[in-house]
C-alpha cells in the first residue's frame, strides 16, 4: 500500500512539473538543441573529446537554467540574436576581419567586443545610481527602482554579448589564438560584473525587493571603474594568444567556477554591509558607525594603490574615482536613516548572506578541485603551495568555518555581517592583490 501511494505521488510529482512548460519553454529548449547540434555538426572537427563533452553537457544545463528561472530564456535568446548579428556584420564582405570593428557602425557603436563592454560599463552606472536615487526618493521610488533593474539586466546582456563576440573576435586573429575569454584579468572582471549582478537580480526576484540593488551595484561599479582604468592605462582590452599553462580545456570549467564564487562572496558582502547599515540606522554617535568609515577606508586605499606608477591620465582617473567614492559614502552616511527603512528585514538580508555564501562555496570547492587537476596536467602536480593557490586554500578555509559556525553553531547577525566584510577582503586579495604583490606559477595574471 505504501509503494503504491508512493508512486502515484511521483507520478503526480512529475506531471506537475511538465506540465507548467508553457509554450515558449519548449521552443527555448528546442532552439538551445537546435544550437548545439549545429555547433557540434559546424565546428566538431575543431574539437577534442572533452571539448564535445563539454557542448553535449551545456546544452540541457542550459535548458534547465531557462526553465528554473525564465528570465534567463529571454536572456539567453537575447544575447544569441545580437551576437550572430555581430558575427554576421564582421562576416559581411565575405571574409571576416577585425578591421571592420571600425569600418561598420554597428560593430564600431553597438556590436564589437569593445563597444558591448563599453556599453556594459555604463549601464551599469547608470543602473547603480537610479537604484540609489530610488532609495532616497520621497516616495516608494518603485519606479525608479524598477528602471535601475531593468538597466541591470541591460548591462548583462552587453556584457554576454560582448563576450561571445570577443571570443568570435580571436579567431579572427588565428585559429592558433582563438580562445573562450577568460583568460586575463580584463575578460575575468567583465564576467565578475555580470555574474555578480546576476545572483543579485535571482535574489531580487526571489525576496521581491530591489532596496538592495545600490549596495551590490556599488561593488560592480567598484569593478567597472578598475577595468575602464585597466583598458585604458594597460591597453588590456587588447586580444592576446594563450600562453601555454592556459592552452587547455580545463580553463573553461575551472575559471567560470570560480568566479561564481567570487562573484557571490562579494555579493554576501554587500549584503552584509546593508545589514549593519539596517542594524545602525538609528545609531548617533558617530564613532559606533564602523561600517561605514571601513567602507570609504577600502574604497579610498583602492585609488591610492593602482594610482602607484599610473601615467598622469591614470592618476587624475584615480583621483575622480576617490571624489565619487567619498560622495558615495557621506552619501551613505548621512542617509543612513531612510536607507534603513527601505531595505528589508535583518531576517532576510542574514538568509541572502548565506545562501549566496553557501553557493559561492560550493562552486569555489568545484573550482580549487578543478585548478588541482588541471595543474597536475600543465605542471606535474596537483598542488605546489603557489601564492595564488595559497591564497585559494585561505579563502575556501575563511568561508569553510563561516558556514560550519553557521550551521554547527548558529552564527547569526553582526558577527556573520563582519565575518562576510573581511572575507571580501581576503577574497580582493587572492583575486587582485597576489596578482599585484606576489609571483609564482600563476604571474601571467600580473597587472
Amino acid at each position: 500500500m505504501t509503494t503504491a501511494s508512493t508512486h502515484t505521488t511521483t507520478i503526480t510529482l512529475n506531471e506537475g512539473y511538465w506540465s507548467r512548460r508553457n509554450w515558449f519553454d519548449w521552443l527555448f529548449a528546442a532552439l538551445v538543441v537546435a544550437g548545439g547540434l549545429f555547433a557540434l555538426q559546424r565546428y566538431g572537427s575543431f574539437m577534442d573529446g572533452y571539448e564535445k563533452g563539454i557542448l553535449l553537457g551545456a546544452v540541457p544545463t542550459l535548458v534547465w537554467l531557462g526553465w528554473f528561472w525564465r528570465p534567463l530564456r529571454t536572456l539567453m535568446l537575447s544575447v544569441a540574436v545580437f551576437s550572430l548579428m555581430a558575427i554576421a556584420l564582421y562576416q559581411q564582405d565575405g571574409a571576416g576581419s577585425l578591421a571592420r570593428a571600425e569600418a561598420v557602425f554597428g560593430l564600431k557603436y553597438f556590436l564589437s567586443s569593445q563597444s558591448a563592454i563599453l556599453w556594459m560599463s555604463v549601464v551599469f552606472f547608470m543602473s547603480t545610481l537610479f537604484y540609489w536615487i530610488a532609495m532616497f526618493s520621497r516616495g516608494e521610488g518603485t519606479a525608479l527602482s524598477l528602471l535601475g533593474s531593468r538597466l541591470a539586466w541591460v548591462a548583462v546582456a552587453m556584457a554576454l554579448i560582448g563576450t561571445m563576440v570577443r571570443w568570435y573576435e580571436s579567431y579572427l586573429l588565428g585559429p592558433d589564438v582563438g580562445h573562450i575569454p577568460v583568460s586575463n584579468l580584463y575578460e575575468v572582471f567583465v564576467m565578475f560584473c555580470w555574474m555578480t549582478a546576476l545572483f543579485y537580480l535571482y535574489y531580487e526576484a526571489q525576496y521581491q525587493t530591489r532596496a538592495l540593488g545600490g549596495f551590490v551595484m556599488l561593488v560592480v561599479s567598484a569593478a567597472v571603474g578598475f577595468l575602464l582604468w585597466y583598458t585604458v592605462v594597460r591597453e588590456a582590452h587588447e586580444i592576446q594568444p594563450l600562453v601555454p599553462a592556459l592552452q587547455s580545456w580545463w580553463m573553461k570549467l575551472h575559471v567560470p567556477a570560480n568566479f561564481i564564487g567570487y562573484g557571490t562572496f562579494a555579493l554576501a558582502a554587500m549584503v552584509a554591509f546593508a545589514y549593519l547599515i539596517k542594524q545602525q540606522a538609528q545609531e548617533t554617535r558617530w564613532y559606533k558607525l564602523a561600517p561605514l568609515w571601513l567602507l570609504g577606508v577600502v574604497l579610498c586605499f583602492e585609488p591610492l594603490v593602482f594610482r602607484q606608477g599610473s601615467t598622469e591620465a591614470g592618476s587624475s582617473y584615480w583621483m575622480v574615482y576617490f571624489g565619487v567614492s567619498a560622495l558615495a559614502v557621506a552619501g551613505i552616511l548621512l542617509g543612513r536613516k531612510r536607507i534603513g527603512e527601505r531595505l528589508p528585514s535583518l531576517e532576510v538580508l542574514d538568509d541572502v548572506m548565506y545562501k549566496s555564501i553557501a553557493v559561492g562555496f560550493a562552486f569555489f570547492t568545484i573550482a580549487t578541485v578543478l585548478g588541482a587537476l588541471w595543474a597536475a596536467e600543465a605542471w606535474g602536480g596537483y598542488w605546489s603551495w603557489d601564492p595564488k593557490e595559497t591564497w585559494a586554500l585561505i579563502v575556501w578555509l575563511n568561508y569553510a568555518a563561516w558556514l560550519h559556525m553557521r550551521l554547527m553553531k548558529g552564527l547569526r547577525g553582526t558577527v556573520s555581517a563582519w565575518w562576510a566584510l573581511v572575507g571580501l577582503v581576503v577574497t580582493t586579495f587572492a583575486f587582485l592583490g597576489v596578482n599585484m604583490f606576489l609571483s609564482g606559477l600563476h604571474s601571467y595574471g600580473n597587472l
